[in-house]
Formats: C-alpha cells, structure tokens, sequence
C-alpha cells in the first residue's frame, strides 16, 4: 500500500510515472487508495478551477454515420437505428435556447456523415458565430483530412473532440471495422492539436479485451499530446452490436482514472460524463468529486435524443434542455460546486 501511496505522490509531484508504474497502480488500486487520489484530486482541481463547473450545450445533429465500429449503437450496418438529421435552422434554435439558459460553448456532435459535407460544416460555424460571438465552438465530427480541420478553424470553430479509444493497435482493430487503425486516428489529433485547436481526447473504460497496460499506454500517449480535455466514461454494450454481451466498465475504475488524469495534468478540463450518470444514479457527482471539472447537458431536440443512442440506457433522453440544466445545477449545488455561465477555456495551454 505505501509503495501505491508513493506512486500517487510521484505523480502529483513530477506528473508522469513509467509504464510499469501505471500499470501497477492501476492493477494495485483499492477503495481506500482511491479515497486518497480523490482527495489529492480535489486539491488540484480546486488550486486552478476552484468550485466551478463548466456546461457545454451538446447537439448530437445526424446519427448517420459510414463507420462500423463494434460497440456503437449508431454503426452503419444497425438496421434497427431510426436515422435523422437536424437541419440549420433546428441547430440554430438549439443554440438559441441553450445560449438563453446560459450555455458559452455549443458542442457538434455526430456520426461520420457525408451529408454534412465541408461546406455545410463551415456554413454552420459561420452562423454560430454570427448569433454567438462570445460563444465557443466544438465539433465532435471524426476523422476528416488535415485541409477539412485546418477549413473548420479558419471558419471560427475553437475545439474539436477525439477520443483516442485505445492507444494499442491490435486492440483498436479489435473494436472498429477495417479500415480504421489506431494510427489514423493519432495522426488526426497532432494535426489537430498543430493546427491551433483546443483539443480532447479521451478513451473508453472497460471495452472488451481491455487490460491495465492498454490503460497504461493510454496514459502515457495522453501525456505526450498534453490535450485541453479529456473525456473519459466507461464502455456501455448497445443490443444491436456485436458487443451486445459484452461487460460494461465500471464506475469503480473510471472514477480512479479520472483521478490519476487529474494529477497527471492538473490544469486540464475533465467531464463527468453522461455515461457515467447511465451507469450509476450519482456518477456525475461522483465523477466531479473525483477531480472532473465539466457536464454537458443535452440541448438536441427531445424528439431526436432516443436516436442518438451510442449505448443502451443512456439518460437525459426525454428532458427538455432546461430540466437538464436546471437538474444539473440542483446536482452540483448538491456537492458543494457550481454551475457557471462562462466559455470555460482550458487552462492546460
């Protein structure tokens, strides 16, 4: 146990630890050891962001997507999915309203959909930015081309998410259809991240076939890009994927990942996931109280949101934008943290 404390000291201290020491403090973790990262966590975050937590409005737009991959609910070959798309001017109201509730910062988030090509892309950053100059804008929209994410920037667009997966190879192949390779996906974030983005990255708790040197090299690759978020939650099987029996992770070891991230990048923005509230009644919280510092409340359409359904059970589907909000900041007051009205830019510059 000592030897585990000192690691966690280790990584307050210096920020980094080898490969062997993440995997030993992963594999090693206990309920009382977690209890001490929390707290050392909480410490950190409380040093840069004091009590505050940042809301971001997400618009899941189009759950068409080209892609595959075996543990999403919105994967081409889903027969059973009901398909949509919002048009701009249901994107634009969804703005409107979350800028009304007190949302700075508007997330675009879909499948790979051809249909929204460049141009429709950028046409929709332009008017955001338009009605919403003091806003931020994420797109949370895949792989695309060094030209589209350099196109998307010059548009006004001020952060993109990708989560990583899974740095390993063979273990990504695992997870997605061919095609699609740990390295692509890599290189998209360096172009991002090179390109002048605030840039999130993050990865999945628990996917099958994950182990603790999978989360080891996730850590270490998560270092070496220095992201400005990074979002994490725990992998929930879809019924109609292929991992539709698969074991979920869990919120024992997503909530000590959060930690480990916490000290490991201190100034970094961390949500507390929705798929963490899915997978207990209390995750958000429990996900703030471990060192994460944003929520992004739901502003789509409530007729669209059962759509947008990357895993089974998934929260917040039927509520209007303002129940989220207003439940999300009833939550946090409950903790002792509050929600603010602010764009919320990383400090992990």
């Amino acid at each position: 146990m000592q030897t585990l404390r000192n690691l966690l000291q280790k990584l307050k201290i210096s920020h980094s630890l080898s490969f062997d020491e993440w995997v030993t403090l992963i594999n090693g973790r206990t309920p009382k050891l977690s209890e001490e990262l929390f707290a050392m966590a909480r410490d950190q975050r409380h040093r840069y962001y004091g009590h505050d937590v940042y809301v971001r409005g997400l618009i899941e737009f189009t759950n068409y997507c080209k892609n595959d991959c075996l543990y999403c609910g919105i994967r081409k070959s889903n027969r059973n999915a009901h398909r949509y798309r919002l048009t701009k001017d249901q994107i634009l109201d969804c703005c409107k309203t979350g800028y009304q509730l007190g949302f700075r910062t508007f997330v675009l988030q879909g499948g790979e959909d051809g249909y929204f090509t460049d141009e429709r892309i950028i046409d929709l950053i332009h008017a955001i930015k338009k009605d919403y100059p003091d806003c931020a804008v994420t797109l949370s929209i895949g792989e695309k081309s060094r030209a589209s994410y350099q196109a998307f920037f010059d548009a006004g667009a001020d952060r993109y998410l990708l989560r990583h997966e899974t740095f390993d190879h063979a273990h990504y192949e695992s997870l997605h259809p061919p095609g699609l390779t740990a390295a692509s996906r890599q290189k998209c974030l360096w172009d991002l991240k090179s390109i002048g983005y605030q840039v999130g990255t993050g990865f999945m708790v628990g996917s099958p076939g994950q182990v603790a040197e999978h989360l080891a090299e996730d850590m270490q690759f998560i270092q070496q890009l220095n992201p400005q978020m990074i979002g994490i939650g725990p992998f929930i099987p879809h019924h109609d994927t292929p991992f539709a029996d698969q074991a979920a992770g869990t919120l024992e070891l997503t909530l000590f990942l959060l930690g480990l991230l916490r000290l490991m990048l201190p100034k970094v923005l961390l949500p507390a996931t929705t798929a963490l509230g899915t997978i207990h009644p209390k995750g958000r919280e429990l996900g703030i109280l471990a060192g994460a510092n944003v929520v992004m409340p739901n502003l789509s359409p409530t007729d669209v949101r059962k759509d947008y359904l990357l895993y089974d059970n998934k929260i917040c589907t039927g509520e209007e934008a303002a129940e989220c909000r207003h439940d999300l900041e009833k939550r946090m007051q409950s903790i002792g943290y509050q929600v603010v009205t602010a764009r919320g830019d990383s400090l992990n510059i």
